[in-house]
């Protein structure tokens, strides 16, 4: 093999896989570059990147090589990390790719085809920040370790890329550039308003995580709240909040699974924001049998969540195996089904899916803004997994790929008060 010659021998083996002339301009460890002059340009800076997509052709490989530093997106010529992202899935949907696994044949052309560049080998180990949960799908314990990998990397990691109030689910956006706190706050006093809360109500929080709802239904609209979550870095934040704003008569926060929760036909009110993604499909009746079983006759249960259509329920390769182990999405409309089955009835679905871009957008500005100091606290590579998966969402929620909705229900048994007409 003669010198600067690694990226052209790489290029032709790809681009089989990609019908067609490669997408972005590629960068060789030896310095070689083949590709269009005016792409983005993608650098491989080590065999192993080569050997990790050999394993795992297509985003889990990818992925693996961007978060250890062994792939590189560079920012120059217009280009960023959202805008190579981008134009990569628009070439992919213009040639009709569908990003199914290679054959094994045209995977064996391919390693004949970079033989020569000494990126053969055995692939490395999967990164440290990789998930690596065992135990039976869904349960008690899977799910306790499913939840800490992702919420325990600590509280100040999350207070550095999240609004003040820790609110970690889609914020309700009145214009684009409304600044992350006011759109969160917003969100919370939407979900207090179409619960109907008001003084000494009881609510039900299934999937507290910090708190943001709890102290808010309590502080705002005067609910007695009982919070839910099995993280204990989540609870031992919201603990410390409830003391601080003299909230202990009417917050209670229990490190409680949601199978766990004992109260029946008790609450006035039941919210589950972006928690009933994590629960599984087959678990997922038991959880809707759950929120309709602790909530009295008539009263109301608004649960907020994404959807997804299509392959890949957890989210796709990178999501599954790096941000949220487990988690699984389907259309909206499955959703409701299979909350109605429950015995609620659903009185209301509203679609959030472009506020979410605005939110995610707020979330990596503070991402950005503090990246240093989140480096000091969980490292290069935890980092380049969250700025994948930050911008990487913003996308799939930009595109359509994935949406969130509230549903708003009611128990059935009583007046649910529900006002005839609702803006």
């Amino acid at each position: 093999m003669s010198a600067l010659d690694v990226a052209p021998r790489l290029a032709a083996a790809v681009e089989p896989f990609v019908g067609g002339e490669l997408p972005v301009r590629l960068r060789a460890w030896d310095g070689s570059e083949a590709g269009p002059p005016g792409a983005p340009l993608v650098e491989l800076r080590s065999r192993d990147a080569v050997r990790r997509l050999l394993r795992h052709p297509g985003e889990l490989g990818a992925a693996q090589a961007y978060v250890t530093g062994e792939l590189e997106v560079h920012e120059e010529g217009g280009w960023d990390l959202d805008a190579a992202l981008t134009h990569a899935f628009s070439v992919a949907r213009e040639r009709g790719l569908g990003g199914g696994r290679p054959s094994a044949a045209a995977l064996a052309r391919a390693v004949r085809a970079v033989a020569g560049t000494g990126a053969l080998g055995r692939p490395p180990a999967a990164p440290a920040s990789q998930a690596r949960i065992r135990g039976r799908l869904h349960s008690p314990l899977r799910d306790r370790r499913s939840i800490s990998h992702h919420y325990d990397l600590s509280n100040e990691f999350y207070s550095l890329i999240l609004d003040p109030s820790m609110a970690y689910s889609c914020g309700y956006h009145a214009s684009p550039d409304q600044p992350l706190e006011e759109a969160q706050a917003a969100k919370l006093s939407l979900v207090c308003r179409k619960l109907g809360l008001g003084p000494g109500m009881r609510l039900l929080d299934v999937g507290s995580g910090w708190g943001s709802l709890s102290l808010h239904a309590a502080e705002h609209f005067g609910a007695r709240v009982v919070g839910v979550t099995i993280s204990a870095e989540q609870k031992r934040l919201v603990d410390a909040r409830i003391a601080e704003r003299g909230l202990a008569d009417r917050v209670e926060i229990r490190l409680q699974d949601y199978r766990e929760v004992p109260e029946r036909d008790h609450f006035d009110a039941v919210s589950s924001i972006e928690m009933g993604e994590h629960v599984g499909q087959g678990n997922y009746p038991a959880y809707a049998s759950v929120l309709h079983r602790s909530v009295r006759p008539g009263g109301r249960v608004l649960v907020q969540q994404m959807s997804r259509t299509g392959r890949w329920p957890g989210g796709g390769p990178f999501i599954e195996s790096f941000i949220a182990p487990d988690m699984y999405m389907r259309p909206v409309g499955e959703t409701v089904a299979l909350l109605e089955r429950s015995g609620l009835e659903a009185r209301d679905v509203h679609g959030l899916r472009e506020h979410y871009v605005h939110t995610v957008a707020g979330w990596l500005r503070r991402f950005e803004a503090n990246a240093e100091r989140l480096t000091e606290l969980v490292g290069e590579e935890v980092v380049r997994v969250w700025r994948l998966y930050l911008v990487g969402g913003a996308m799939a929620f930009r595109d359509g790929r994935m949406g969130v909705d509230q549903v708003l229900l009611v128990r059935p048994g009583g007046s649910h008060t529900l006002p005839l007409v609702r803006g």
